[in-house]
């Protein structure tokens, strides 16, 4: 791979069947690479793989379990072999989610979330190290969240994972120092259109959906493309995701504010039986890029980004007064 050109690069991604991962399968296949996909799904795959050597790139489906470290390795090493013995870049992306009060939530079902979106990252980081040394050279994209900055009530594992992987993140670049040329990259996507709302595990008793804005997944694939040409510790994709952020810091108790602001959304919400969701095994719903989020609005749970937002806002409001008033 030489600088600004990804042709016949070799790229592995993980839960590349759906969502934010089939979106950068296709767009690292419009640039001529090299493409191992991974996820649980091997149907999908094949479809995904079939997408891609449309667009004139070659492709392999490898089925994969991130929640399984000899599967990952397996991953590796067949990309490797894919790849004439190198591996370029490696987008840790597989990640499910569960929602639920977390004492209502099966602890299993905690323990999966974090099976996949913590330590099925440290897999993926693990396995493709040792190759990325030996060449000296290569690129890791790991897929954020804005929940690792601004931890969501009624997502506690999934909070706790994308938290964690802030933390490996950066020691992995402490560790890899005198490795100029292997570079650790973070993507901090806002609210994506994706079916992973639809997929994830509802211990809620009401319909979920996600709150707005939401955005295009292809963005997200868009910024990975990005990072793989010229690598950059970090990149957030949806203004929202900024704005939450910087919310987050004004605004003293933001957890509390947000968790009261679903709990009323949540009791606005249709009733809706429990599932575990894609938590441990494939969804069953088509697999696709986009999760039929954006147009029209849909929902009750729409009201949350507005009582968020006046939350928020309250909040700010309420400490800046207190603070004038003892002047």
């Amino acid at each position: 791979m030489t600088p600004n050109t990804l042709e016949d690069a070799l790229i592995v991604i993980t839960g590349a069947s759906s969502g934010i991962g089939r979106a950068a399968a296709l767009a690292f296949a419009e640039r001529h690479a090299r493409l191992v996909l991974a996820a649980r799904d091997k149907t999908a795959l094949d479809e995904v793989v079939a997408e891609c050597e449309a667009l004139g790139a070659r492709a392999l489906a490898v089925p994969t379990d991130v929640t399984d470290s000899e599967a990952v390795h397996r991953l590796a090493d067949s990309a490797a072999s894919f790849g004439d013995g190198r591996i370029d870049v490696w987008v840790n992306n597989a990640g499910i989610g569960t929602v639920g009060a977390f004492d209502e939530t099966p602890l299993v079902a905690h323990e999966q979330v974090v099976q996949t979106d913590l330590l099925g990252y440290l897999r993926g980081a693990h396995a493709v190290l040792p190759y990325f040394k030996q060449q000296q050279a290569g690129v890791l994209i790991n897929t954020l969240s804005l929940g690792s900055w601004v931890a969501h009530p009624y997502a506690a594992a999934y909070a706790a994972a994308k938290y964690g992987l802030r933390g490996f993140t950066e020691a992995l670049r402490g560790e890899l120092t005198q490795w100029p040329h292997i570079h650790i990259c973070d993507v901090y996507p806002a609210v994506m259109d994706t079916p992973g709302f639809r997929d994830a595990g509802n211990y809620t008793g009401h319909n979920i959906q996600p709150i707005p804005p939401v955005y295009d997944p292809r963005r997200v694939a868009e910024a990975m493309v990005s990072l793989a040409q010229r690598p950059r510790r970090s990149v957030t994709v949806g203004s929202s995701a900024r704005l939450i952020r910087l919310a987050h810091f004004l605004v003293p108790h933001f957890e509390s504010l947000i968790g009261r602001a679903t709990h009323f959304a949540l009791g606005k919400a249709d009733r809706s039986p429990a599932s575990s969701g894609n938590l441990f095994h494939p969804p069953l719903g088509e697999r696709r890029v986009d999760g039929g989020w954006r147009s029209p609005p849909h929902g009750q749970l729409n009201l949350l980004l507005a009582g968020t937002a006046v939350a928020a806002l309250l909040g700010f409001y309420l400490v800046r007064r207190a603070t004038n008033g003892r002047h």
